[in-house]
């Protein structure tokens, strides 16, 4: 099939550091993911608008951040009134599907606020034998919402096994919905059954669906992996070698100028109660942070090798847009919604810590004739930016209401840069967990709602974030500058949903 506008395929893995794939570390073997970096450009200063996986992936279809599409953290919705990019696909006469990890919803909801995503829908196999939507501009969707082996499987996925003639799939996955607690880091459902596999079997049957009809397509297939619980199946398991991985570990005494919620993840049990909040529920990554390094290292060859599994089905979505004449006009992008700690910093969980490790992600983009093959890019990218660059590479008239900038000459190597900062949001909870991190060329800093405490940090002179010079005397004029730059950015975000058309 040929056709004057491109299709637009979005493959993404959840809380993937930018440095776990291939063509950054050789420590990770990733030969499909290096492929698309090979035959594309490979964005190193690509960051997600909210280190959470709702708050981001909102704002991947809205093209908004997280404080104007309204699901600003994790046990929140995006609200069904929200406009997304698949609407604007599908008047454009192209077809939208989802396969795989969607979370725009809770795992649990009210009379007010319903979740299709939550218990007892989630598991009730007879609804999602029907149910393939509309979902959030999504006209088809087959969906999962378990990590591994957790107890939230169910939905399509729990479909396909059954389909699959895996009877025992219970087998495989915690109580109450399995029968087992006890696996640890090697998972022993057969590969044949992971969902690696179904997302991959499933994306290719949208893709031959579309071919057979000559459709242009959005799709999206959204993988569940490398976000831990830490646990693979074989081969996998023993790909790497744990005395060969390096763990990354905290500087002495580096969170002496930091902030106290840095400071409280190295005691042994530490106190977080005074950002607990009411209407809060849990706190990711407020908690000890301890380590054992030789266990961390067990867990990182299993990290990688997560990693690893889903290459490998990645390749097998390349292969297909290959087999069916598609590769050429089919954009295909590589991300994450947010990064990972696995001992940098000391740290080993997500959580409101906006180092680079966290808020930077992997990024690649390929379009055969029109992206630059092997071309390695430092314009700054967010995940905010992908709505509105979709719908210009495929002449679709980008929505006013979108905040998001149109990257696609930067895509196309036409020009240097679109934008010269980034923001990232974390409201993860009301007021005591409320910050904003603005990004330059050079520095970076973090800004706590009601708190006089923050981070600043030179990513040039101190590209590790060791030193952070927020009181610093001798940077106090740049922390000023740095703030009233923040507040601009905050300012030129504002969405116009319409221009002014007269005086008054």
């Amino acid at each position: 099939m040929t056709s004057r506008k491109p299709n637009i395929l979005l493959i993404t893995s959840d809380q993937h550091h930018w440095n776990a794939v291939g063509y950054n570390n050789p420590e990770v073997k990733t030969p499909n993911l290096d492929r698309i970096a090979r035959e594309g450009t490979v964005f190193d200063r690509a960051y997600c608008p909210n280190p959470t996986c709702t708050p981001t992936r909102a704002s991947i279809i809205t093209g908004t951040y997280p404080s104007q599409h309204g699901a600003y953290s994790l046990g929140t919705k995006l609200l069904e009134d929200r406009h997304t990019v698949g609407e604007d696909f599908m008047h454009a006469d192209y077809r939208t599907a989802l396969i795989g990890k969607a979370h725009f919803q809770p795992l649990h909801g009210t009379e007010t606020y319903p979740s299709l995503e939550a218990y007892p829908v989630l598991q009730d196999l007879d609804f999602w034998q029907d149910f393939h939507g509309p979902f959030y501009g999504f006209e088809w969707v087959e969906l999962a919402r378990n990590h591994t082996d957790e107890a939230h499987v169910g939905q399509h996925y729990a479909l396909w096994l059954e389909e699959k003639g895996c009877d025992n799939w219970r087998d495989y996955f915690r109580t109450p919905t399995g029968n087992t607690d006890d696996q640890y880091r090697t998972w022993p459902i057969p590969e044949a059954y992971h969902y690696d596999a179904w997302i991959a079997e499933r994306t290719n049957a949208r893709l031959e669906h579309y071919a057979e009809g000559e459709e242009r397509f959005f799709l999206w297939a959204s993988f569940f992996d490398p976000h831990p619980k830490y646990l693979v199946p074989e081969p996998w398991n023993t790909m790497y070698d744990p005395n060969e991985v390096t763990v990354p570990e905290k500087t002495p005494e580096e969170h002496t100028t930091n902030p106290p919620h840095f400071q409280m993840t190295q005691e042994s049990d530490p106190d977080f109660s005074a950002w607990q909040e009411p209407e809060g529920n849990a706190m990711h990554g407020f908690r000890s942070h301890l380590h054992d390094k030789e266990e961390l290292a067990k867990d990182i060859a299993i990290y990688y090798g997560m990693i690893s599994l889903m290459d490998k089905y990645i390749g097998q979505i390349l292969d297909k847009l290959d087999e069916l004449g598609l590769a050429e006009d089919t954009i295909v992008i590589f991300t994450t919604d947010h990064g990972h700690f696995y001992g940098h910093h000391g740290l080993i969980a997500k959580g409101a810590f906006h180092y680079e490790d966290m808020v930077k992600i992997p990024m690649v983009a390929r379009w055969p004739g029109h992206i630059p093959a092997g071309r390695r890019s430092a314009a700054m990218q967010t995940l905010v930016d992908f709505a509105p660059t979709a719908l210009s590479a495929c002449g679709i008239e980008v929505p006013r209401s979108m905040t998001g900038v149109d990257q696609l000459a930067v895509w196309r190597g036409e020009t240097e840069r679109a934008r010269d900062h980034i923001l990232v949001e974390n409201r993860h909870q009301p007021t005591t967990l409320h910050l904003k991190t603005y990004v330059d060329e050079r520095y970076k800093i973090t800004v706590y709602y009601g708190r006089a405490y923050g981070e600043l940090f030179d990513l040039e002179e101190d590209p590790g974030e060791i030193h952070n010079l927020w009181d610093d005397p001798a940077h106090a004029e740049l922390k000023a500058e740095l703030v009233m730059k923040l507040l601009q950015a905050e300012l030129g975000k504002e969405p116009l949903p319409m221009p002014r058309i007269a005086a008054a």
